[in-house]
């Protein structure tokens, strides 16, 4: 044994403090390490540079819902692969992942409950499963939002986010887009709001449907909002476009969005809304 060996062992043992992965975050926007708990309590926007974060439902329904008012809607039932479809994995494989990482049954969940008193239901896309793609399931799932409200006689909320159409699915998943047009139609039909939240990213078939049919379209600060992608286009029209392209503030310059709101005065500017725009004594 070398003395160097001898010195160290004798040195009092002292354990390591645990120090868990999840105590620091990196924003996406700024690229600022921001302690955990801090940006937990700042409903996961960066107090830095303001990059609203993104959420899952649960998540969302928290922030939104009167405490203890709401419950979880369940998901209709659907078939999970009609093309028996295999690119490097089984789609069942890719689902199977998905609901494992996220606990969630499909990219879009439903709930029903009151904002500030007013009953509401409440539609949240899950970017986390399988890039909050459109198929069957969240084509059945809106559906069923969509027939709950009118049932409550109460207004229809979604918060969008989404890559578009899911491949996996093929000419099933664009058919979903005429099939939430008509359900839109019925709300409207029942007299009832339809309101839309935009939320970081929206995108593709999503964009072109249901995201902009809204009666009210409300945006995240600082979402990315497309049809498509910004170097299609660039190619496309051989022009360079701005920075801002594509962000929920160009969409309101432009006139495609009311307002763009921050995720802390989400819940009292819809509360404020749905008051405004709900059928008389609808909260009763």
């Amino acid at each position: 044994m070398n003395w160097l060996t001898r010195v160290r062992n004798a040195i009092p043992f002292i354990a390591k403090r645990d120090s868990p992965d999840n105590l620091w975050i990196k924003c996406t926007g700024c690229a600022q390490m921001i302690f955990a708990k801090e940006y937990e309590d700042n409903l996961s926007v960066c107090p830095v540079c303001n990059h609203h974060g993104r959420i899952g439902p649960t998540t969302r329904f928290h922030q939104l819902f009167d405490e203890g008012s709401w419950i979880v809607l369940a998901n209709p039932k659907t078939v999970e692969d009609p093309l028996k479809f295999r690119d490097s994995k089984k789609y069942v494989d890719r689902l199977k992942s998905a609901r494992a990482e996220t606990g969630e049954a499909d990219a879009l969940i439903n709930a029903q409950g009151r904002i500030e008193g007013q009953p509401i239901v409440i539609g949240v896309q899950d970017f986390a499963f399988m890039g909050g793609s459109m198929g069957i399931a969240v084509g059945e799932a809106f559906i069923a939002g969509i027939h709950t409200a009118i049932a409550a006689n109460c207004p229809y909320v979604i918060f969008t986010a989404s890559g578009g159409a899911r491949m996996q699915e093929g000419i099933l998943s664009l058919m979903q887009m005429p099939k939430m047009t008509v359900g839109v139609q019925e709300l409207r039909d029942a007299g009832l709001p339809y309101i839309v939240v935009l939320t970081d990213p929206t995108s593709g078939g999503v964009m072109a449907s249901y995201a902009m049919l809204g009666d009210v379209h409300i945006a995240e600060p600082k979402a990315t909002l497309a049809f498509t992608g910004r170097r299609v286009i660039e190619n496309t029209i051989r022009e360079k476009l701005p920075d801002d392209f594509q962000t929920s503030q160009y969409l309101l310059d432009h006139g495609m969005l009311d307002m763009v709101v921050s995720r802390k005065d989400l819940r009292e500017t819809i509360g404020r809304l749905i008051g405004y725009l709900a059928p008389q004594g609808v909260a009763a």
